[in-house]
């Protein structure tokens, strides 16, 4: 490829980046996935549909202490499975059988969904919710609707129930079939009725299939964006993408750059599991092909659990070196942590859980209070006016250093206050503004005279935190080694995590 189509791609490639609510769900950076209803009382994994809604019946469900230890671990938003792929809804929902309104608990009264969404207010949490595409009961049911083959028509959403309106007086039309159409009646109890939600999850496995449903995703979307403008779209959607794996393994290069296959408003957004999704290699064969590029950053999901679903106190419990492993590798590595907490039949988070949670945020905490870099003085490459190479540690997260045009590499030298003793180096690029530009980097400490490196790394994007022998140094270098284009930083630390803690 030439020089110049090489540099068309590069430039493309750096003028896509994230809009605000992608910004906003990124600075989440920790957040906590809970996995409840009929399985939790069935000790499965996936439920069939068949399940008597009468076994969903917690003793005594608080949905303040999910949100009190999740916060404890220092999570920021809460993603509740409404409805999983049974298709029993935690909700009160008018469109459905199989559901709360229809169980023992609380006389048919409850709804967890309400009870967290207050929670969630209470202790300043965001709130999200999941819906499975999938629907089990609608499978399996005589009445039920998915993939029953019904003609698609125009049709009102939300469908009206006489003795349940809405106090949401607004109504969407549609050309749905059955199932689309109840899924989106769902989807706007939802969103109306349940203050403001900033995530929505769609999942994309399938346990059974009937009749060729076939899902209008961009109807879902445009209903959405309507209702929900702040929220993602996550997994089966354009804002948020799946790491591609439940263990919470991670790439060592995550660009939030990738090249997809045809048009964003009609693309069916399948499951990334390649290591490399948006190398320039990647970008330039997709780009060749006719693809498009999106920014599309990555959430590593996984359980505390052995298991997604709470079923005995024999479940393995990761350990608190377990998750912060995966908390630098995920939060460390330009990704969002989601963390799956399965709650008891109880209705309550189980104390081995609380005690894992309550540790990684006592770490998270010790660990990153202080800046150890604060106040140090930096001097560096060629700068544009405006983005001195002081911005780096001036705690402002507008602002960043940047090289100026045709430097592909860089040097920035950090004279820290006095000798201070690390073990955790964290970088971040302005990405809001900027993209994501960096693809190696190097940082070096100076002992006695001599430069000896501590980090070299690929990629750096929201956030890289990069774990270390423990270190002491007054005078520390990073090195650019490569960038797309004129690289740009918003934010140095250097940190110490006690000795006690991974």
């Amino acid at each position: 490829m030439s020089k110049n189509k090489n540099g068309e791609i590069i430039k493309k490639s750096v003028s896509v980046k994230p809009d605000s609510k992608q910004l906003a769900w990124q600075e989440l950076e920790f957040t906590c996935f809970i996995h409840f209803g009929v399985n939790t009382f069935t000790s499965r994994e996936w439920g069939d549909g068949l399940e008597d809604p009468k076994i969903f019946n917690p003793s005594c469900l608080d949905t303040d202490q999910w949100c009190r230890i999740a916060q404890a671990a220092g999570m920021r938003l809460i993603l509740l499975t409404v409805k999983h792929h049974d298709g029993f809804s935690l909700w009160q929902t008018r469109y459905t059988q199989h559901s709360v309104a229809y169980s023992r608990w609380r006389d048919g009264q409850g709804d967890v969904l309400k009870d967290l969404s207050l929670s969630c207010q209470k202790h300043g949490l965001k709130l999200g919710v999941y819906l499975s595409p999938a629907d089990l009961y609608q499978i399996e049911h005589p009445q039920g609707v998915y993939g029953n083959q019904s003609r698609y028509s125009w049709r009102q959403i939300p469908r009206p129930v006489s003795d349940r309106p809405f106090a949401n007086q607004h109504a969407f039309y549609y050309q749905v079939d059955d199932y689309n159409e109840y899924f989106m009646n769902q989807l706007f109890e939802l969103l109306t009725e349940y203050g403001p939600i900033h995530q929505i999850w769609f999942d994309g496995a399938h346990p059974k299939q009937k009749g060729g449903q076939q899902y209008v995703y961009q109807a879902w979307y445009d209903l959405i964006r309507h209702l929900a403008p702040e929220a993602v779209i996550s997994i089966k959607g354009p804002d948020v993408r799946w790491c591609g794996n439940e263990a919470g393994h991670t790439r060592p290069s995550e660009w939030s750059v990738i090249p997809i296959g045809g048009p964003i408003d009609t693309w069916q957004w399948p499951d990334m599991q390649d290591n490399d999704l948006g190398s320039l290699e990647k970008l330039r064969q997709k780009l060749k092909d006719g693809g498009n590029l999106h920014w599309y950053p990555a959430e590593t999901n996984t359980s505390i659990r052995d298991g997604w679903f709470w079923r005995d106190e024999e479940q393995y419990v990761k350990s608190t070196e377990e998750i912060l492993d995966i908390w630098y590798r995920s939060v460390g590595g330009n990704t969002v942590f989601l963390l799956n907490v399965p709650p008891d039949r109880r209705g309550l988070f189980a104390s081995r859980d609380c005690q894992v949670l309550e540790s990684v945020g006592s770490t998270i905490c010790q660990t990153f209070s202080s800046n150890l870099a604060a106040g140090a003085t930096v001097e560096g490459s060629l700068c544009h006016l405006g983005f001195e190479a002081s911005k780096l540690v001036d705690e402002d997260p507008q602002s960043c250093w940047m090289a100026t045009e045709c430097q592909n590499q860089a040097e920035l030298t950090i004279q820290l206050s006095d000798m201070k003793t690390f073990n955790r180096v964290l970088l971040q690029e302005p990405i809001g503004n900027y993209s994501q530009r960096i693809s190696h980097f190097a940082v070096d400490a100076e002992s006695d005279g001599n430069w000896i490196q501590l980090i070299e790394e690929t990629t750096i994007g929201y956030k890289r935190i990069c774990r270390i022998p423990q270190t002491t140094a007054q005078r520390l270098r990073i090195r650019v080694l490569a960038s797309r284009l004129n690289p740009a930083l918003s934010n140095f630390g250097i940190y110490l995590q006690p000795k006690n803690n991974n």
